[in-house]
Parts: structure tokens; C-alpha cells; sequence
């Protein structure tokens, strides 16, 4: 637990006022998820990504998507060695602990696809054989919300690979002032020093399940999801995988704020990171923000359970 905060500390000493999407990032990482990251350039996403490598001193891989990416570039390919007469495995950047997928709708859907079998089974198939991805094995994708030439949305079975979907935000006056005080003399980014190891992460993954869910919350989540099902505003609600999804994120969310227990409030919070990208909209509600508000007033008209969350 305490490793945690050390890594949510280290990030802030880089990232200025982001620090509810840094608990965010460290409750997908946790519960074995992964994020995507959409917001304008300059933000932040890639700092975000790379600080956190640094942080937990795991190897860090960076995709810089683009369309004339193959499959082949991101998982690796075998390559014939001439001096041995056989072929050899090239591993691609999927074969890394935190792997930066930037820009990652700028790729064809042939080379998005590529990474659907590493991140939900962290398994890749080359030419037929099955390789096992190291752990742990975390996904950060970004994109680019506002170009969309020469784009390829991702589609629905991609975006529901991700446990969330979030967004850095624009910084405040003050905390636009703090970021270049902050980096008027050096960049902190190239200072930082891992502040946890890759066991520690691994423990963090196991010990986050043990943490308690009244069965009131556990039905609090199906109502949520079921009224996704019935508004008539949205086409597609969200599926039993993202019953599951809130499921783990409610309690790593949970663990990442120092408690043993889920309140309903967990379940607020997250609704949106790990609901709104997992539902498919009528006309005129397709944009992000409409998706968010959608799933809002439901969480808002949804009845809250009352009990004491820590106990049976």
C-alpha cells in the first residue's frame, strides 16, 4: 500500500494537478487494466506514461502508431538467421511491462487488432505459436480527440479492452504558473527514481481482491448496468465484461485510497472512466461528453444503497 503513494508522489513531482487522474491510472494498473488516455497534445499523456515507468522501474515500450504501422511492428516477427539456418524471434514492444500505445488511432484496424489478444489474455500469437507477455502488463493508449484526418476510430471491441478512458484536462492559471516554475531550470522527469520494484506491483495485484464488497454495492453496479440496457438514448448498454471491469476497479480503486473495503461513492467516481466508452449512442449523442452525461444521470437516478460497507 505504502509503495502506492510513493508511486502517486513520485508523478506529482512531474505532473502538476493531475492528481485524481493519477489515482486513476494506479487503480487500472493494479487491477491488471489498462487506459486510454484522450486529450488534445501537450497534456501530458506521455510524461504520464513514461514517469510512472520510471517510477516502478519496469521496462517501458513505446508504439508511435501511425498508418503504415504493420501487426508485425508491434508484436514482432520471426527472422531467418542466416549463420544458425534457423528462423528467430524479433520480439515487437507488446513484449514490454508498460507499453505506450501513442496516437493509437492513427493505425489501420488491421494493426489496432494486434494488440486485442495482448491485452485481454497478455498473450501474443506469432505465426502460430503463443507467447506469454511479462508481468505486470499495462497498456496506456492515447489519442487525439480533435484530428480526426486520417484517423481510424477504435471500434467497439478494442475500446472495451480498456478498463478505463480518461482525460488529462487543460491545467489551471495557478497550475499553469507552478508547471513553468517547475521546469524552469531542468526537467524533474529525467530526476525521478524508481520508488517501487515489479513485486511490489505484483502484490499490489493480489492483495486488491481481498479487499471487501458489501453484496448491496455488488447490486447497486447491476442496476447501473441494467439501466444502461433500457435507456432508450443509448443502442448498446454496457456488457457483462463491464460489470466485471467495475467490479475490480471498485476495489483497486478502494485499495489505491488506503481502505479494505468498497463504499458507494467508489462506484460514483468511476462510473464514467469505466462505463461511458463501453456504451454505443443514438444520433446526437455520440460525442464523448455525451456519453459521459448519459451515464451521470443514470448514476444520479439510481437509488444508492445505505449500510455499513465494511461489514457484512
Amino acid at each position: 500500500m505504502a509503495n502506492i503513494h510513493e508511486i502517486k508522489e513520485n508523478i506529482e513531482k512531474v505532473l502538476v494537478g493531475k492528481s485524481e487522474v493519477i489515482d486513476l491510472v494506479l487503480t487500472a494498473m493494479v487491477a491488471g487494466g489498462h487506459v486510454l488516455l484522450e486529450d488534445v497534445p501537450g497534456t501530458g499523456k506521455t510524461v504520464m506514461a513514461k514517469t510512472l515507468a520510471k517510477s516502478v522501474d519496469l521496462k517501458f515500450s513505446r508504439i508511435q502508431f501511425t498508418p503504415d504501422l504493420l501487426p508485425a511492428d508491434v508484436t514482432g516477427l520471426n527472422v531467418y538467421n542466416q549463420k544458425s539456418g534457423e528462423f528467430q524471434l524479433k520480439k515487437g514492444p507488446v513484449f514490454g511491462n508498460i507499453v505506450l500505445a501513442d496516437e493509437i488511432n492513427r493505425a489501420t484496424p488491421r494493426t489496432q487488432s494486434s494488440l486485442l489478444e495482448c491485452m485481454e489474455e497478455k498473450q501474443v500469437t506469432i505465426d502460430g505459436v503463443t507467447y506469454p507477455l511479462a508481468a505486470p502488463f499495462f497498456v496506456i493508449a492515447t489519442e487525439n480527440p480533435i484530428e480526426t484526418a486520417g484517423t481510424f476510430p477504435l471500434p467497439e471491441a478494442q475500446l472495451d479492452r480498456f478498463l478505463m478512458k480518461l482525460s488529462m484536462g487543460t491545467p489551471s492559471l495557478e497550475e499553469e504558473v507552478a508547471i513553468m516554475n517547475r521546469f524552469l531550470k531542468e526537467n524533474p522527469a529525467e530526476t525521478i527514481q524508481s520508488v517501487c520494484t515489479e513485486e511490489d506491483i505484483l502484490r499490489a495485484g493480489r492483495e486488491y481482491k481481498n479487499v471487501f464488497i458489501h453484496k448491496d454495492i455488488i447490486s447497486y453496479i447491476a442496476n447501473i448496468v441494467e439501466a444502461t440496457r433500457k435507456n432508450p438514448n443509448i443502442t448498446t448498454g454496457v456488457s457483462p465484461r463491464g460489470s466485471l471491469a467495475m467490479l475490480n476497479a471498485v476495489r483497486s480503486y478502494a485499495y489505491v485510497m488506503g481502505r479494505n473495503y468498497v463504499i458507494p461513492e467508489d462506484v460514483k467516481k468511476l462510473s464514467v472512466p469505466v462505463f461511458a466508452h463501453r456504451i454505443s449512442v443514438t444520433a446526437g449523442r455520440h460525442t464523448g461528453s455525451g456519453r459521459n452525461d448519459l451515464i451521470r444521470g443514470i448514476v444520479e437516478q439510481t437509488a444508492v444503497p445505505t449500510e455499513e460497507w465494511d461489514k457484512e
